[in-house]
């Protein structure tokens, strides 16, 4: 299968020295800062669900009301892939930095329009376009910022790129947390109407604040290394020889993965990372998106968890979104500490058991909190899945940048990103919403996650026995 060939490396380039350490933590810091700030927003659309269906989406069924505001949730996923190979070409062109300085404008643009965005009561249908059209321009920015920021961690340390890689998805733990304590606060202080009327805009002006700061601290990273030599390298058009170094003949894929050629004279020019990626690495796009998809579906679940507590088993809304602290700070704190492991014991050890885990206890912790709905069983059921979460979430980005090779890799892992994202992610609320309605059945959402890990695993498994991704 062409394009499943791994490429931590390229064949004649030596692998990254280690990164100074205030280098390392600047980068750390500015890769992770957008990213948090895109899955604090998204967080928080979610958990504001019921107060933003109420401002923009008025209907005399509030399920009916619920299931178009997380409509719109999953409706703006569509343009992430558009984002990402967009985004992902320019990151792969013009360099990492330069497209998370652009990612990151286009963030805060988006949180803007949703923080200010008049009601139905006063825009009318006006009002639910405006919401559209903020989720749209934030869909399109956050599309190139997972491609650009986790290229630009992985390659800094080729021996510890699952643990800098890890920190990708730790800064969406940080925001989870951030999400959910303003959900919390904001609930248990302020009343139904108040938070209806202005509350929920709070955390999306704070998150106007962390945008600037990101800015900033963008602009003074240095370029990612593997990018800066791979320019000049045998990976310039997005191409790597065969396995023995020497290119394969006559355009066929060497026997790891990518043709060596493209049809193109060499001096022709490299071509479009985009072209590179849909022409030799359909396999990786394949591979990395099989692999995030039980991942994907799990997030946007524990994130719908608060909304069915309050909804479907009639919990307090501030102890629901309480709740959400423990998963957030368990991948916070977790996620890093499984990439450490996963760069000295191997990723898929860790992985394929812990999607197997995941798929298992869905059900029946579904069903346990559907027979003794509380706020201890809901905190011990977000807190196991939590665990899982963050042992398949530590080596996950490594994986999936091993898929592509250095000079088309943000537009390869943008794109499979977020296609994955919009097909299990950005529907699963509406998804599990719909379910719950259509079945009667509280417990239909866990069914969903118990598919997705099986074809999650089914990736996995291919990954390693036709490429030996470990």
């Amino acid at each position: 299968m062409s394009g499943l060939a791994p490429h931590p490396t390229a064949p004649g380039i030596s692998p990254a020295a280690p990164p100074r350490r205030a280098s390392a933590r600047r980068a750390i810091a500015a890769a992770t800062i957008g990213n948090a700030l895109e899955f604090f927003d998204l967080a928080l659309y979610a958990l504001m669900a019921t107060y933003i269906g109420r401002t923009f989406f008025p209907d005399d069924d509030p399920g009916v009301q619920l299931v178009q505001t997380f409509a719109v949730f999953g409706m703006t996923y569509l343009i992430r892939p558009i984002g990402g190979l967009l985004l992902g070409s320019y990151a792969d062109r013009k360099g990492r930095e330069k497209a998370l300085l652009l990612s990151i404008r286009l963030m805060v643009l988006g949180t803007a329009l949703m923080a200010f965005m008049p009601g139905y009561a006063t825009l009318g249908f006006v009002a639910p376009l405006g919401v559209v059209l903020a989720r749209l321009v934030q869909g399109f920015a956050a599309g190139g910022e997972f491609g650009a920021a986790t290229s630009f961690l992985v390659e800094r340390d080729s021996r510890r790129k699952a643990f800098f890689g890890s920190l990708q998805f730790a800064g969406q733990g940080l925001a989870t947390v951030l999400a959910s304590g303003f959900a919390t606060g904001l609930t248990a202080v302020l009343s139904d109407a108040r938070m209806t009327a202005w509350g929920w805009r709070v955390p999306f002006v704070f998150g106007l604040l962390v945008g600037p700061a990101g800015y900033v601290l963008r602009r003074y990273v240095e370029e990612s290394p593997a990018l800066v030599r791979a320019r000049d390298g045998p990976e310039r058009s997005g191409r790597t020889p065969s396995r023995g170094g020497a290119p394969s003949r006559g355009g066929t894929p060497s026997r790891g993965g990518t043709p060596s050629h493209d049809g193109m004279p060499s001096h022709g020019g490299p071509p479009s990372p985009i072209r590179s990626v849909f022409r030799h690495h359909w396999g990786g796009l394949l591979l990395a998106g099989g692999a995030l998809m039980v991942s994907t579906a799990l997030t946007y679940s524990l994130q719908y968890l608060p909304t069915f507590a309050i909804k479907e088993l009639g919990l307090d809304d501030s102890l629901s979104f309480a709740a959400l602290l423990l998963p957030g700070t368990i991948l916070t704190l977790g996620t890093p500490v499984v990439g450490l492991l996963a760069d000295r014991v191997g990723r898929l050890r860790i992985m394929i058991p812990a999607a197997a885990l995941i798929g298992l206890s869905a059900v029946p912790l579904f069903v346990w909190l559907t027979h003794a709905p509380s706020f201890l069983t809901l905190a011990l059921c977000m807190t196991v899945l939590g665990l899982l979460k963050a042992a398949y979430f530590g080596a996950l980005p490594s994986v999936m940048s091993d898929a592509f090779p250095v000079a088309s890799r943000a537009t390869g892992l943008a794109f499979s990103y977020h296609t994955t994202v919009a097909l299990f992610g950005g529907f699963t609320p509406t998804i599990a919403a719909s379910l719950a309605k259509a079945t009667g059945s509280q417990i239909s959402p866990s069914y969903y996650l118990l598919a997705v890990s099986l074809l999650s695993i089914t990736a996995l498994v291919g990954g390693h026995r036709i490429c030996g991704i470990r």
